[in-house]
């Protein structure tokens, strides 16, 4: 079993490497076809090979994914194993609880003494799609991993203004219909990224479905709502929030699997004052610095 995992894991790797030369290729040409548009020089390091990479300007454009983690998501409902982290509080457990309730088809195990290596090699044997681990700090959940299995990537959150299903006024029962998903303000390259790992949680709904789902972007930060909605007789709708409530931050993004974290590539990972032209433009504006925090837009 070891010696299997070993061997896919490496036919992974050189089919991504694959995917990155053909990607640079890609981007050569893209430059050498704009430099020729606009009557511009070529730079000069691409001088050598502009010909070739024009002449294949023509099939340019077609940079396919050779092995894209979610090539095959949506063919099969996907199988969703929920856990925490070891000795969860009261407050941990009934989050977890309810977040089941929020993913169709989703287990939830309880963690124990189980180290995340078992956990990832039981989850691969059964075929399970995505491991998810919530984390608390002072019996309040703050923490969600989401990793994509076999081979990743594994997507860390941060979790803040949690307010549970029972705290909400008026809350709707909870529908088993797989839900319609909403995405707003998500349209960077990060945003359609998280996009992609969030929404390949969740099953293809039924166009009769009633239930939606809301995960709306506003400062980089992922607010999470979940509704189900009926429609009255004078055709207007009426929604009811079902809950949990709560926002989600990405901090980092890496491709591998959680049994193998240490060795994983980082993919993405936020870091304040990534764009320093905007931090000299506020600090000469006379703002102190202490009062500035960058962050990457999704």
């Amino acid at each position: 079993m070891i010696r299997r995992e070993a061997r896919l894991r490496r036919e992974y790797i050189y089919r991504k490497s694959l995917e990155e030369k053909q990607r640079a290729t890609e981007e050569k040409r893209q430059k050498v076809v704009a430099a020729v548009e606009s009557n511009k020089a070529i730079p000069n390091d691409l001088k050598k090979d502009a010909l070739a990479l024009q002449n294949g300007a023509d099939w340019g454009g077609q940079v396919n994914e050779i092995d894209d983690e979610y090539r095959w998501a949506g063919a099969t409902d996907p199988k969703v194993v929920i856990t925490t982290s070891h000795d969860p509080s009261s407050s941990l457990k009934v989050f977890s609880k309810e977040m089941k309730l929020v993913f169709p088809n989703a287990q939830r195990i309880n963690r124990g003494k189980a180290d995340i290596r078992h956990i990832c090699q039981a989850c691969k044997a059964n075929d399970v799609t995505d491991l998810i681990i919530f984390h608390e700090t002072s019996g309040k959940p703050d923490g969600m991993i989401v990793c994509h299995l076999p081979f990743g990537p594994t997507t860390y959150f941060n979790i803040s203004n949690v307010v549970m299903r029972h705290d909400i006024e008026n809350h709707g029962k909870v529908s088993e219909a797989y839900p319609h998903l909403i995405f707003h303000n998500m349209d960077t390259k990060l945003g359609l990224r998280i996009t992609k790992v969030l929404k390949h949680l969740f099953p293809v709904p039924k166009p009769e479905s009633k239930r939606v789902m809301t995960f709306a972007n506003n400062d980089d930060f992922i607010s999470f709502r979940h509704h189900v909605y009926k429609k009255g007789t004078d055709g207007s709708f009426e929604l009811t929030e079902v809950g949990p409530r709560f926002e989600i931050r990405p901090y980092c993004i890496k491709l591998g699997t959680l049994e193998n974290i240490k060795a994983a590539e980082d993919e993405w990972v936020l870091r304040n004052f990534m764009r320093t032209s905007h931090k000299r433009q506020w600090l000469s504006s006379g703002k102190n610095e202490d009062d500035f925090e960058e962050i990457p837009d999704i």
